[in-house]
């Protein structure tokens, strides 16, 4: 089979029938098309000319492009999962990919906001002189640290993901699973006062998006990114801050105040409790960092 065809043979088949992300789906495209360009470039056009060698080298090629650990490892998983896929179509019979192993992972771990600084940040709106903004942006990101929501997820909440009697959101995460997230009494107060007297000056057509822009259309990731950058430089903030951060400090400060990891894992919508686990880490660095400060014998 054609490399071009299979691709979009294969591309087809996980936006139909494995319920991916569109994020997901759209860095395999990414990933297997760089890796046809490659193979094109070495005058291979068919799935079957593909050799266990020419992959090496395409993984080598990544490595002194200087791309990080992580993604080379995305990559790899990308062209495993696409001949095994090939292999159970039965367009190979050898899967060239089966004696490779993953790399490991650079362990990064996340930058966190200390409490003082997220109380810094959920009070930035009120700098500001436009009301209808002012109540928008507070209950974005009171809504955002109070439940540790990404950040496709948060500009995804309707207008029915908010029970506010009960006090949760419904969220739609990753591969469409649904999960139920508890929301505190803050984040439900600014959510209350921007849906009586903000949100209905946003309005411009019938839309059930619970956050609305200028236009009166839901927000985008990247409107979001661009409105936190807007706050940050109104704050006496100087680390580098993402609408990740928010994430990775809700799970934090929950682990600090005593929230045991695998209640973290089910509000953070991981499959996996090994990758929450690495807010434990963070916990243990300012352990030691406490431990450094106060012991007389450090």
């Amino acid at each position: 089979m054609e490399i071009d065809n299979a691709i979009d043979t294969f591309i087809n088949y996980i936006a139909s029938e494995k319920g991916l992300s569109r994020n997901t789906i759209s860095s395999y495209s990414t990933d297997l098309k760089r890796f046809s360009d490659f193979l094109h470039g070495a005058g291979i056009t068919d799935v079957s000319g593909i050799t266990t060698d020419r992959i090496l080298v395409f993984l080598k090629s990544l490595k002194t492009s200087r791309l990080s650990s992580s993604s080379v490892v995305r990559y790899q998983v990308t062209i495993r999962n696409f001949f095994r896929f090939m292999l159970k179509e039965g367009v190979l019979k050898k899967d060239p990919v089966h004696i490779l192993e993953l790399p490991k992972r650079d362990r990064k771990l996340p930058q966190v906001m200390n409490e003082s600084e997220i109380e810094s940040l959920l009070n930035s709106p009120s700098l500001i002189q436009d009301k209808k903004r002012q109540l928008r942006d507070k209950a974005m990101f009171e809504v955002m640290y109070a439940t540790g929501l990404r950040v496709s997820e948060l500009v995804g909440l309707t207008l029915n993901s908010i029970e506010m009697t009960v006090g949760f959101i419904k969220v739609k995460g990753k591969g469409s699973k649904e999960r139920i997230v508890p929301i505190g009494d803050a984040a439900k107060e600014a959510v209350a006062r921007y849906l009586e007297e903000g949100r209905p000056a946003f309005l411009r057509r019938t839309t059930d998006a619970l956050f609305l822009t200028q236009q009166g259309e839901a927000f985008s990731r990247q409107g979001f990114w661009k409105l936190l950058k807007t706050y940050l430089k109104k704050t006496n903030i100087t680390k580098l801050v993402t609408p990740h951060t928010l994430r990775h400090s809700f799970a934090t400060h929950l682990l600090e105040h005593g929230a045991d990891l695998r209640s973290v894992q089910l509000m953070l919508g991981h499959s996996d409790i090994s990758t929450t686990q690495i807010y434990t880490h963070i916990n243990t660095e300012m352990l030691k960092r406490i431990y450094d400060k106060y012991h007389p014998r450090s």
